[in-house]
């Protein structure tokens, strides 16, 4: 399978969904890919997929005298198709994603972002039509509560260990993370099980005994 990154991350959107993928990745033995199941989408009929760009936040309890000079680094790196992906270690003290840093990435060409912590300006945001998928929210912000420390670094979101290049793929079921080097693999083997997937659901509602389509396709 040979696709344009774009052209690759349009196919994952289009044709496949978080639970096949956690199931081909489970198959090839990557078993802990999927992230916490609090991290949800900011609004819900979403799907995401794009290459991960890692920012790591840390909480403080000062003010600092360049507080958001990592962070616009950060968000001034961001290449076309990126999702920024922002471990906060589950702090609660701030929202240290909102309109300004979502606008400044979106036209960085950054397809969304995923929070491991609180948002701020949500309907905002919701305007912008940028993917935001997050903790939850709280308005205060981050000036003296929070700080980006460092980016394009390994960071734990959600439970999941994520290097700059994987693939976070995002959708109303959760926030699945697939190793960047497996994608065209992951992909090629999660469509042929959608086929399967299709082909049960046809003979199902025609209404034959599940443990005969399961025999015949192996899928539930």
């Amino acid at each position: 399978m040979s696709l344009a990154k774009s052209e690759m991350y349009n196919l994952i959107s289009q044709k496949l969904y978080t639970g096949v993928i956690c199931d081909t990745l489970d198959q090839l033995g990557f078993r802990n890919q999927a992230m916490r199941e609090d991290i949800r989408p900011m609004d819900q009929a979403v799907t995401l997929v794009g290459t991960a760009k890692t920012m790591l936040a840390v909480d403080v309890y000062q003010t600092m005298k360049n507080p958001y000079d990592t962070e616009i680094k950060a968000i001034d790196s961001i290449q076309p198709d990126e999702v920024v992906v922002v471990a906060t270690n589950r702090s609660t003290r701030n929202g240290p994603w909102g309109e300004l840093l979502s606008t400044a990435a979106k036209m960085r060409g950054a397809r969304g972002a995923i929070v491991d912590g609180l948002i701020r300006d949500s309907k905002r945001i919701s305007e912008l039509r940028f993917p935001v998928f997050c903790t939850g929210f709280k308005p205060v912000d981050s000036n003296g509560r929070g700080i980006v420390i460092d980016y394009d670094c390994p960071v734990e979101v959600g439970g999941v260990l994520v290097n700059s290049g994987d693939i976070v793929f995002a959708d109303h079921d959760g926030v699945v993370v697939i190793p960047k080097d497996t994608l065209e693999q992951v992909v090629e083997i999660a469509l042929q099980k959608v086929n399967r997937e299709n082909r049960t659901r046809e003979e199902l509602l025609q209404g034959k005994l599940l443990r005969d389509v399961y025999e015949k396709y192996g899928v539930l």
